[in-house]
């Protein structure tokens, strides 16, 4: 692949650049709604039950680093394709598990792949965008993977009323397939080197960790911040409305509506990015969440909360990509992709800590408290950014440095 240049389409990369992520948005979406189900079928306590829904979240936590050295030694290519076969597996063991402990590893197993595919995608993307449209690339990468995450309870559905609930993961499986046979198309990143240079030896981690520990423990911790956030979003709105009196009918339709404004604003999100800079979406989407989250525990009722869930949408969908944009920024020419691996890591660590925050400040305090103390993470995201993302325009941002 030639650089970067003024003629780069995202329409045209969309199948190679977009496909793998949105297929495996499917299946994750696709088992997910159904984990906690296969769980208590197999004897598993409501804690268990829990525990083998986090797993697929553990399981990218865990493969992030080893991803990247994969990544690295043998091309995004052949990584994905390998992931597709190895996720494969792993559904296929779910499918077959006689025990909790079968289920979990398999489902293990998928979170290790995603780990490989969103990895390999953003790196790809990061090397193939002209810094122009590199907010644009990001925010398109995490809206359809979200989209795939979307339409995935809908595909299983309609399996579990054919199959039961084995059809879910049979539809996963068959998407898998997909995902690993469309894997097989899309090109490796080739950079061009000067004619008889020597490729630059990738750094190891722990030496990137040094060199880059200033951006890792500034804006690192703040997106780490941005996905504790956001995983709580998800369980704040069933808990509030449970609280409140509402049933489950009208609490999955306060959370499709949330869902909906969230994917309509992505590419939006990344189009400002691109024109204004990244701290002109990264400010208003961590004050816009912070203070609906805050907002949350004073509804009482169907249209307040409502309120309150869709005002949380449009923060958390203008804010569509500040994760994988700000690393992609941060990330150094000479290993990339390592680099992208710890910034994973940090972030994954937000994602799984997040909802682990407000389970401990419930039990210590009150719900609402808790939901409060969430939001008021918002502000402190926000102050970060404002505190060490470069203040100018998109070009500006590309290299990030201390203000």
């Amino acid at each position: 692949m030639a650089p970067p240049d003024e003629n780069f389409s995202l329409r045209r990369m969309a199948l190679p650049a977009f496909g793998p992520s949105l297929m495996f948005g499917l299946c994750e979406g696709t088992i997910l709604p159904v984990l906690a189900l296969s769980a208590r079928a197999l004897g598993a306590s409501l804690a268990e039950a829990g525990l083998i829904v986090a797993l697929i979240g553990l399981g990218s936590l865990l493969a992030n680093l080893p991803a990247a050295a994969i990544t690295t030694r043998f091309g995004e290519r052949r990584a994905m394709v390998g992931a597709a076969v190895f996720c494969a597996l792993g559904l296929i063991l779910c499918l077959a598990a006689s025990s909790v402990w079968l289920l979990g590893v398999g489902v293990l197993m998928v979170g290790l792949a995603r780990a490989v595919f969103m990895l390999a995608r953003q790196t790809f993307l990061v090397e193939a965008a002209p810094p122009h449209l590199r907010a644009r690339a990001m925010a398109m990468l995490g809206g359809v993977h979200r989209i795939g995450m979307f339409a995935g309870p809908f595909l299983g559905a309609a399996c579990i009323h054919w199959l039961g609930l084995s059809g879910a993961y049979w539809a996963a499986l068959a998407v898998t397939l997909a995902t690993g046979a469309l894997s097989l198309l899309v090109p490796d990143l080739v950079v061009d080197r000067p004619a008889g240079s020597a490729p630059e030896q990738a750094p190891a981690a722990l030496q990137l960790l040094r060199t880059h520990a200033r951006t890792l423990f500034t804006l690192g911790v703040a997106t780490s911040l941005v996905a504790a956030i956001r995983a709580c979003r998800q369980v704040v709105i069933p808990l509030w409305a449970s609280h409140i009196g509402l049933d489950a009918a009208t609490t999955s339709l306060i959370y499709g509506l949330m869902g909906a404004v969230d994917m309509l604003l992505f590419y939006p999100a990344g189009q400002v990015m691109d024109k204004r800079g990244r701290l002109a979406v990264t400010l208003p989407s961590m004050l816009i969440m912070g203070t609906s989250l805050l907002a949350m525990p004073l509804s009482s009722g169907f249209a307040s909360l409502l309120a309150a869930s869709m005002l949380l949408g449009v923060g958390n969908g203008i804010g569509a990509g500040i994760v994988l944009t700000i690393g992609a920024d941060a990330s150094p020419a000479v290993g990339r992709t390592q680099f992208l691996g710890i910034w994973r890591l940090i972030t994954d660590v937000g994602n799984g800590g997040g909802p682990l925050l407000l389970s401990g400040l419930t039990a210590l305090i009150t719900l609402a408290g808790g939901i409060a103390a969430i939001g008021g993470l918002g502000f402190v995201a926000a102050w970060m950014f404002w505190r060490w993302l470069p203040h100018g325009s998109p070009v500006q941002a590309t290299v990030l440095r201390r203000r």
